[in-house]
């Protein structure tokens, strides 16, 4: 049976912060050596040559070491940088670490971690990356002690995009790649391995290459996928709950319908444990709620509930960039803090327009 999760929401003070992760370690919440992945927010402007993601991951790894954790097993440390505070959205990492707490049958939340096989470039958008995922979410099911797909409420991953140096050496073999456009190849990227969670959790049948990012009806309600440079496998995060455990948090999730679909938000805050009124305010929260994770994305008919808008023809700022506002702002105004993990690029994650959501809530 898999260990008890603590876990922590921190702030990060500077693009190289990792301050209030040694504080956690300091003051005994939580051992170096136990934790077991970090979920975070930087600075950066979510890009493909976004360096913020870089530095922070470095800073958090350097802490880890510096309080004793072994060297070897930190780099094998599933740590997920989702880059661009765009809005209000402010800069925060959530730590999970293992802990000791006694047994109960109620469910309650685990984690666990799996790397999928090395995706090539010319994987990138097609079933083999499909396969790849969905085998490497089953393993990290299996890790966090999950049976049922039902008890899995968030899966977070990082996968490899597509650059000028990848798609030169997919030529250089006589292999032909999805898009040779960098930027589009991490829609491409997150929305491929959407659909392998979805067929690893039995949300879909195995789609073909032709619906990759063009049947937007496939879709998970539990992906979080996010891409980079940094790697050129899986790496895969579950997030679920199972009995045995033990611990004080639970985990649950929506999705939301649109861009401005406060109540997805307080549905998944509602599925983790947390009793609300039917008309849920802030304060409503009595300080339960740990964080909330997010996927958005621009509808594809340029439209949020039947009024038209520019993002999609904006040639000035990128519509990842406003979408990622715009829906930081909807769920800050739900939780009452600006440290909320949005991320954007959700093809194949929830509706288009929409996206899934996942609340971590502290049940005392």
């Amino acid at each position: 049976m898999p260990s008890a999760i603590e876990v922590r929401k921190v702030p990060i003070h500077s693009v190289a912060d990792a301050s209030e992760l040694a504080k956690l370690i300091d003051d005994g919440v939580m051992e170096a050596g136990r934790v077991i992945a970090i979920i975070g927010k930087t600075e950066g402007n979510g890009g493909v040559n976004d360096y913020t993601r870089i530095i922070a991951d470095r800073a958090f790894r350097e802490v880890l070491v510096e309080k004793g954790a072994d060297p070897d097993a930190v780099k094998q440390v599933p740590i997920v940088w989702s880059g661009g505070t765009d809005g209000v959205i402010s800069p925060h990492a959530t730590i999970f670490a293992t802990t000791d707490a006694e047994p109960t049958d109620e469910p309650r939340l685990t984690v666990g971690f799996a790397m999928s096989e090395r995706l090539a470039p010319e994987d990138i958008g097609r079933t083999a990356m499909i396969t790849k995922v969905a085998d490497a979410v089953k393993v990290a099911m299996e890790r966090a002690g999950i049976t049922d797909p039902a008890d899995v409420h968030y899966v977070q991953t990082k996968t490899p995009l597509l650059t000028i140096h990848t798609i030169r050496d997919a030529k250089s073999r006589g292999k032909t790649v999805w898009t040779e456009h960098t930027h589009e190849s991490m829609d491409l990227s997150n929305g491929c391995t959407a659909l392998g969670i979805a067929v690893a959790l039995g949300e879909i049948e195995m789609p073909s290459d032709e619906d990759v990012m063009h049947d937007r009806s496939l879709y998970s309600s539990v992906a979080s996928c996010s891409s980079g440079v940094e790697l050129d496998q899986a790496q895969v995060v579950v997030v679920g709950n199972a009995p045995g455990v033990g611990g004080r948090y639970r985990i649950g999730h929506s999705v939301m319908k649109d861009a401005l679909d406060q109540d997805g938000i307080w549905d998944a805050i509602r599925s983790a444990g947390l009793d609300l009124p039917e008309r849920p305010h802030t304060s409503d929260l009595d300080g339960r709620l740990v964080n909330v994770f997010l996927k958005c994305e621009a509808s594809q008919d340029g439209e949020v509930r039947g009024r038209r808008n520019a993002m999609l023809d904006d040639s000035d700022v990128h519509w990842h960039r406003q979408i990622k506002a715009c829906v930081g702002g909807v769920t800050a105004a739900v939780t009452g803090d600006p440290a909320v993990f949005v991320s954007v690029s959700a093809a194949h994650q929830g509706p288009d327009g929409g996206g899934p959501v996942a609340a971590i809530v502290d049940l005392g």
